[in-house]
């Protein structure tokens, strides 16, 4: 499904360069950005998605699209791959306008390419922007809210809780790859209860440990909000669950199939 968002009246191409690259856990890490065409960027908190241009390994630079549309796209297909950049979707996990700086997590995946740039990431390195807006859009009816990811939406999850309002009451569950990239010193309203589950090993498929756990638990009563997001067999398995085993109306659930095991986006 196509994610529902928030977009910006305007958006634009923003071109920018690696400032920082830090390892947060062995599973985590944060490429700092910066540059300024930033300031043409208007941060909107949450889970503020970008696509995120870098280039192929062995690529000299970065060939950013011209055009800020959605026509970009039949822009780049245009390109031969030679010199036609990756492009993935990504959450701003902090932006510090007055610095001209935005921070972007990597959950790395393997050898996928954007793992795989992440790794080899140093300063000065070519990088570029688009703004996609949000797509945590919580209803006014909802009593609480259940938040749901394997590792890739762990940044965005962390993001909308360091920006949700004080009041917020949430059940939270973050599944990462081992014990090692459990965060301590996540920022959330008291209300919110963080679940982490680790799977250090266990042969299971990403966002499994998290369904079967969330299949299994009580849940708080009322109406309550949904967003998960992280591998498809979680986004989708998580919203059968809640509409057809809890009568959850289907629009008090958003879910986001960011990746499929065992298949890489093209490029």
């Amino acid at each position: 499904m196509l994610p529902k968002t928030r977009t910006p009246e305007s958006r634009q191409m923003i071109t920018l360069e690696v400032r920082r690259n830090t390892s947060l856990t062995p599973a985590f890490s944060t490429i700092t950005l910066g540059g300024p065409e930033l300031e043409h960027l208007k941060p909107m908190g949450f889970d503020q998605m970008v696509r995120l241009f870098f280039p192929r390994e062995g690529q000299d630079g970065l060939r950013m699209p011209k055009l800020s549309s959605e026509a970009w796209m039949a822009e780049l297909l245009l390109l031969p791959k030679s010199r036609r950049p990756w492009v993935r979707n990504f959450t701003i996990r902090h932006a510090r306008p007055e610095l001209g700086e935005v921070d972007i997590e990597f959950a790395l995946h393997g050898d996928t390419p954007a793992s795989a740039w992440a790794r080899r990431a140093r300063p000065g390195d070519p990088a570029g922007i688009f703004d996609m807006g949000m797509s945590y859009l919580p209803p006014a009816h909802a009593e609480w809210q259940l938040l749901a990811g394997d590792e890739s939406a762990v940044p965005a999850i962390l993001a909308i809780l360091e920006d949700a309002p004080a009041s917020l009451v949430a059940e939270v569950f973050l599944e990462v790859p081992g014990t090692a990239d459990i965060r301590k010193d996540i920022i959330a309203p008291e209300g919110v209860r963080v679940r982490w589950l680790a799977r250090d090993g266990a042969d299971t498929l990403p966002g499994g440990l998290a369904l079967d756990t969330i299949r299994t638990s009580s849940l708080r009563p009322g109406r309550f909000y949904t967003w998960v997001a992280g591998e498809a067999g979680l986004a989708t398995g998580l919203r059968r669950h809640l509409v057809r085993d809890r009568g959850v109306p289907k629009p008090d659930i958003a879910f986001f199939g960011y990746w499929r095991h065992g298949r890489s986006s093209p490029g």
